[in-house]
């Protein structure tokens, strides 16, 4: 496929709270073994993308970690590969990033040297499967300058979190509004956009001749009524983790069976980094109902409608109901957990009881020497 894939995830999320103070959003837990970057780049390995860059920049740190082989997602080649870019001091630029059209233009000299027609833009905060050569298709029939992926989100989300596009009978974007204050239409953009190339680094390089640093409100908001920009909608399953109670929902939406069947189940896989964990134990006593439950975990007391992650250790007598408990947390015996978000490497003593009360999320963060990312 002669596509050029890149995945944005740079930005900070102060919406995340806890969760984002030691690790990227695109470096959040996923659905007991991934991490919210992984779908993204297994939709551009299965859609034959063999040559994505990945531009990082907030808590950079977790996120490369997790990125240090392209193995994982098929992309070490000859032809290709995986590249991560991170800003860097040089002698005409000193600045980090300052938005998603800034990132892209910092690095223009990579969008330059290869010989892809067409580029796709990803963000790396959202979790879905897409088949990529489809919405190339639909571009190329299109005759589009942009092609932008919607996503109808009726009473499922705040439509005003996101840009919302209104599209003609054609297809057609009439109208773009980012993060509108107020609004009646439920149709977003999801994130993902494609771009001929050569069109893509001639509008970064004039956004930013121009001041202009956002990849949404200094070209698909100023272009709107220059270039032919037209939506593809999509209707599978999407979701965007940018907030406690998204992500939240999005990690409970994998105890449907037929969303991880989704996702799991069929011929386009979703790949991530691995590691050599034995299989989770049962010791006597256990009762787990509806939940996730993920390698190297040990389980000794009561886990209902909740999602384990890596080496989690619940103690005697504990139960957890609705809940979140991220990588290597150890809970002791005797407590109690419903409706939190317990962060990784979390150490809680002996009969704790932490309750998110009245529809509220709670994190449950207990700062130790443990605490990594």
């Amino acid at each position: 496929m002669k596509v050029l894939g890149i995945i944005l995830a740079g930005g900070n999320n102060v919406r995340m709270k806890e969760l984002t103070k030691k690790r990227a959003t695109p470096a959040l837990p996923i659905a007991g073994g991934y991490r919210s970057i992984d779908f993204a780049l297994s939709n551009m390995a299965n859609s034959h993308i063999s040559k994505v860059a990945v531009f990082t920049q907030y808590n950079s740190k977790s996120l490369t970690q997790h990125l240090n082989s392209s193995k994982w997602w098929d992309f070490g080649r000859k032809q290709g590969g995986l590249f991560v870019f991170t800003p860097s001091q040089t002698h005409d630029n000193s600045y980090w990033y300052r938005g998603t059209a800034d990132a892209i233009s910092q690095n223009i000299d990579y969008l330059k040297n290869t010989h892809e027609p067409y580029v796709i833009i990803a963000s790396a905060d959202c979790v879905y499967k897409m088949d990529f050569h489809k919405v190339l298709e639909y571009h190329i029939q299109k005759h589009a300058d942009i092609t932008i992926v919607t996503k109808d989100i009726a009473g499922k989300d705040d439509p005003s979190r996101f840009g919302v596009v209104k599209a003609d009978e054609t297809g057609r974007v009439m109208e773009f509004d980012e993060k509108p204050i107020v609004t009646n239409e439920t149709v977003i953009s999801a994130g993902i956009y494609v771009v001929r190339r050569r069109q893509l680094i001639e509008m970064i390089e004039k956004a930013n001749n121009e001041g202009g640093f956002d990849f949404v409100k200094d070209i698909l908001i100023r272009y709107r009524g220059l270039k032919k920009i037209y939506a593809y909608q999509m209707k599978e399953y999407w979701s965007n983790v940018t907030t406690i109670d998204s992500y939240f929902k999005t990690n409970m939406d994998f105890l449907n069976r037929e969303i991880r069947e989704y996702f799991f189940g069929g011929y386009s896989k979703i790949s991530s980094k691995i590691e050599d964990l034995p299989p989770a134990k049962y010791n006597v006593g256990s009762n787990i109902t509806n939940s996730l439950v993920s390698s190297g975990c040990i389980i000794n007391g009561e886990v209902t409608d909740s999602v384990l992650f890596k080496e989690v250790y619940i103690g005697n007598n504990c139960i957890i109901r609705n809940s979140i408990i991220l990588n290597d947390v150890y809970i002791g015996d005797n407590s109690y957990i419903e409706n939190c978000i317990v962060e990784s490497r979390d150490t809680i003593r002996a009969n704790s009881r932490f309750v998110g009360k009245g529809g509220e999320i709670k994190v449950v963060l207990e700062e130790n020497e443990r605490f990594v990312l």
